[in-house]
């Protein structure tokens, strides 16, 4: 049997997308499986850990995360933009869907929504574009369109968020292995690591 990572992400996180086609690699090279966790930071996870959505910050943490965003991307040497038009976006209807789509799809989905956040300058909260970016991934995009839309997704998520805070998670992305937590993309060697049985 598989063994599995539990990962927490934010849609309208650019740490999550820099991290994402590396994770994905990861799970795929090492037979993993994953539970995806689009949760609420914004609503649910930060107001009870302490975090700040970007624009409440102080201004010197906010430009801070540019140079690191602009370090990053050209280390990875991946398409980003740091300003998007789309930012931040609502996520809930993403969010519902990616829920809606099952582990495999889930992953897939996830990167193609966080894609056309951070480098395709999309609206991920506008219903029509979030059909398309599904309709490109090859899935049902209406039929995960109207379970996104349910009152018992929705809730799903809220119950999600919860236990992510239980279980030690306050950033995105954060990578759960065996009970032990890796916060943030530039920890995925470490993620590695563990999963290899060298830590």
């Amino acid at each position: 049997m598989a063994e599995t990572v539990d990962y927490y992400l934010s849609l309208n996180s650019p740490w999550t997308y820099l991290g994402h086609r590396r994770f994905a690699n990861l799970v795929e090279s090492h037979g993993l499986d994953v539970r995806v966790h689009p949760v609420d930071f914004a609503r649910v996870i930060f107001p009870a850990t302490g975090g700040l959505p970007v624009g409440k910050r102080s201004p010197q943490r906010q430009a801070y995360r540019l140079v690191e965003l602009e370090r990053w991307r050209k280390y990875l040497d991946v398409e980003l933009n740091i300003h998007p038009k789309f930012w931040p976006a609502d996520e809930t209807l993403g969010a519902g869907m990616v829920l809606a789509a099952g582990s495999t799809d889930a992953v897939s989905l996830a990167g193609a929504i966080l894609r056309a956040v951070w480098a395709e300058d999309r609206d991920i909260a506008d219903r029509n574009t979030l059909l398309a970016i599904a309709g490109e991934c090859n899935l049902d995009a209406e039929g995960l369109m109207t379970m996104a839309e349910l009152d018992t997704v929705a809730q799903q998520r809220v119950t999600e968020s919860e236990e992510a805070i239980e279980r030690g998670v306050f950033g995105a992305p954060t990578y759960l292995f065996k009970g032990e937590p890796f916060w943030g993309q530039d920890r995925l060697d470490f993620l590695e690591r563990a999963i290899k049985g060298e830590t």
